[in-house]
């Protein structure tokens, strides 16, 4: 066992049951351990790190960066948090960004941005309709958001005037939303929950019943969200527009950003409603820029569709062989393999064959790997995948 490990245990706090592995290195779609072992990383720091590792364009950005300023606050103008808001407006729908540090600060500002949207344009709304199975963040906002009891349970009291619907039911949505309703709340592709994808009927009749009741339509795409789906943002591969969007994870590339994305209409904010010492900070400003300008001038979200029919092609192919396998479900690269059995097994399993890889809920084996990565390691994920789930 690695000196990490023991000396881990004995000052962090137990918010996490870690794998034995010690990462400390990686290069492209490969990450090390401290034993100087590689593994195919199809894990990506959950979704984050969608360039891989120590991408060159990403490095450059913050070593340059580094070497001019770090931070200085928001009470000052940021370039590069200025130039990161005009690439992202550009290439949305959406007019205002408020930037913050992860994908839980960017939903607790979705949640408070409805909140003053209904106070001050719905006569005082200010229920919130979210999603069974769900998932939003850790934050006692957040958390009261999200639809599974294994996570609210132990912090209830949770925050009042909040309604779980079943995902992909419009007709339990459309009997919710009421006049008292400020905020519809949803993930287009369920991430923690299982890999669930949205029907794309489902989020019209939505966005429908959000626009003749006054009511705010929030798509949370902090894991869907940034070149995961095959497209820049998750409700474009759906083409339905929300109202605001909350992004994070793969903003950075690994550097830590979040952010709200909203239409002029209900970008509400003003001085002292919400702020962020750290938000939208030179570094993680000029990294997200770099992310950005690589997703679209660099041509990866659409390399990214044509490796993850690949991918879909080659796992469809191992479900008709293998038993074990009850579904292959997701968009682009962002899959979860739903098993007959628990999954933790199979995630251990491939990892000491080399492949890292993680879990979406009990039974779910989850793939969320670099947007870079190419046909030959599909292959030899889902050799590996394929000598796992065959012992």
């Amino acid at each position: 066992m690695s000196n990490w490990i023991d000396r881990s245990k004995k000052v962090l706090m137990n918010t996490y049951s870690r794998f034995p592995i010690t990462l400390n290195e990686g290069a492209g779609v490969y990450a090390k351990d401290d034993h100087g072992r590689d593994y195919l990383d199809f894990l990506a720091g959950i979704a984050v790190n969608a360039l891989g590792h120590a991408h060159p364009a990403l490095s450059k950005a913050i070593s340059e960066q580094a070497q001019k300023m770090m931070h200085c606050s928001n009470l000052y103008h940021i370039p590069q948090q200025t130039e990161l808001a005009e690439k992202l407006v550009k290439h949305s729908n959406f007019d205002k960004v408020f930037f913050c540090n992860s994908g839980t600060e960017a939903i607790e500002s979705a949640l408070k941005l409805a909140r003053k949207w209904g106070n001050r344009h719905k006569k005082g709304a200010t229920k919130i309709i979210a999603m069974e199975h769900s998932f939003h963040g850790r934050t006692i906002g957040a958390l009261s958001l999200t639809g599974q009891e294994k996570y609210q349970k132990p912090f209830q009291p949770l925050m009042p005037k909040v309604e779980f619907v079943p995902f992909n039911d419009i007709g339990a949505l459309s009997g919710a939303v009421d006049e008292d309703t400020c905020a519809v709340i949803l993930e287009p592709v369920q991430g923690e929950g299982g890999i669930f994808p949205a029907r794309q009927k489902y989020l019209q009749e939505a966005r429908r019943i959000c626009s003749e009741t006054d009511t705010l339509l929030l798509f949370d795409e902090v894991q869907c969200g940034l070149g995961r789906t095959g497209t820049l943002f998750a409700h474009q591969y759906y083409e339905v527009e929300p109202d605001a969007v909350a992004l994070a994870k793969g903003l950075g590339g690994g550097f830590p950003i979040g952010a709200l994305l909203a239409k002029e209409r209900v970008a509400v904010f003003e001085p002292g409603d919400h702020a962020s010492t750290f938000g939208g900070n030179p570094m993680a400003s000029a990294a997200a820029c770099a992310l950005i300008t690589e997703l679209t001038d660099g041509n990866v979200v659409k390399h990214s569709r044509e490796v993850g029919a690949y991918l879909h092609e080659k796992l469809s192919s191992l479900a008709t062989v293998n038993p074990r396998i009850k579904e292959i479900r997701g968009v682009n690269l962002m899959i979860g393999i739903q098993l007959d059995r628990d999954a933790g097994p199979y995630v251990d399993k491939c990892h000491k064959a080399g492949l890292l890889v993680g879990k979406a809920g009990p039974d779910v084996l989850r793939l969320v790997p670099p947007l870079i990565i190419e046909k030959e390691h599909v292959d030899a994920a889902v050799d590996i995948l394929t000598e796992v789930l065959g012992e």
